[in-house]
């Protein structure tokens, strides 16, 4: 996503009545535990819970995927609303308010669409979009997403991981790093013109966090298709890191054997490190990051949550920074 300082908004709090399907499935959570129900089974429940909230909204056309399995996929926190995934969105191609993207990205076309593979690989290839989509089984991944501005969602992802693409491209042995770069298109984005960054919009990763199984090539949200202004029709989603990391609307993806130059480490580099993981402890210049915001939860003069390390990933990332100074490699 593509971020700067974000001064404020005007958000509305969704009810907090409690649906009676959520009261129902509390009941059997609480009958689970006074007939002292085995962990196994508890967990299920949970899990079933959780996967049951990401019911299709019958908006787009529809991307189901089955439950993934990999470690950390699944958190088991309520979902944010799809209308808030939906219409609270960072994407400057299509303007710098939060509603702009929703309100002007119908003019993105998202087929035909390509993705050129290029660089340090055996097997370069410009896939066609229908191609990628074969690529590999969907999944649905239920990751938290953390903002740099502050704020958070919980987000029912469809794709699968990037590493599946990496897998049959064959990197050669230089290539150390990939580099993503989104669609660049005046006539489709009618805020390129702007100055905010230099356009096109430019992300990368280490080719180890490229290889994570978390890191995920994004192609639906809610089991279903990706709205345009959510990066359609084909994102990065790196739950450990800052959204802008995760590069949207992706036409091409190169594997370069130096640090990739990044959009907004070129515009900001006291701001915005190369690596941004999401850190707690290291303070963005003009704010704390010790504390976050969950869009469509938390009021705006609510008591924010902590933000983890790692955004809560840690367990299955932290060994990919091992013995880096974390502050000074932001």
């Amino acid at each position: 996503m593509h971020h700067r300082p974000n001064r404020g908004f005007d958000h509305a709090v969704p009810s907090e009545i409690t649906p009676r399907s959520v009261y129902e499935r509390r009941r059997e959570l609480l009958k689970l535990m006074a007939l002292g129900a085995g962990g196994a089974a508890l967990s299920g429940w949970v899990a079933r819970d959780a996967m049951a909230q990401a019911a299709r909204p019958n908006k787009l056309a529809p991307l189901p995927g089955t439950r993934s399995t990999v470690p950390g996929a699944i958190t088991m926190e309520k979902l944010t609303s799809y209308n808030d995934v939906t219409s609270y969105n960072n994407y400057y191609e299509f303007g710098t308010d939060k509603a702009d993207p929703a309100r002007n990205a119908g003019s993105l076309k998202t087929r035909p669409w390509t993705v050129a593979i290029e660089g340090e690989v055996k097997k370069p290839k410009v896939y066609d979009l229908d191609e990628l989509l074969k690529l590999a089984p969907m999944e649905e991944r239920i990751y938290r997403l953390r903002c740099v501005e502050g704020w958070s969602m919980v987000i029912p992802w469809v794709g699968y991981s990037l590493s599946e693409l990496i897998k049959r491209v064959e990197p050669t042995g230089n290539a150390k790093y990939v580099e993503f770069v989104t669609l660049g298109d005046a006539k489709q984005m009618p805020f390129l013109g702007s100055r905010v960054l230099s356009w096109p919009y430019v992300e990368g990763l280490r080719l180890d966090e490229a290889m994570n199984p978390l890191a995920l090539l994004a192609f639906g949200l809610y089991g279903e298709v990706l709205p345009n202004q959510n990066g359609a029709p084909v994102r990065l989603a790196v739950p450990w890191k800052y959204g802008f990391k995760s590069g949207k609307s992706i036409v091409k993806i190169r594997f370069t054997d130096k640090q990739p130059l990044t959009s907004w480490n070129h515009a900001a580099a006291q701001e915005y490190g190369f690596f941004s993981n999401v850190n707690p402890t290291v303070d963005h210049p003009r704010w704390s990051q010790a504390t976050e915001r969950r869009i469509g939860e938390d009021g705006l003069f609510a008591k924010k949550r902590a933000t983890l390390m790692f955004n809560g990933y840690e367990a299955q990332v932290g060994q990919l920074y091992a013995g880096m100074d974390l502050k000074k490699l932001f």
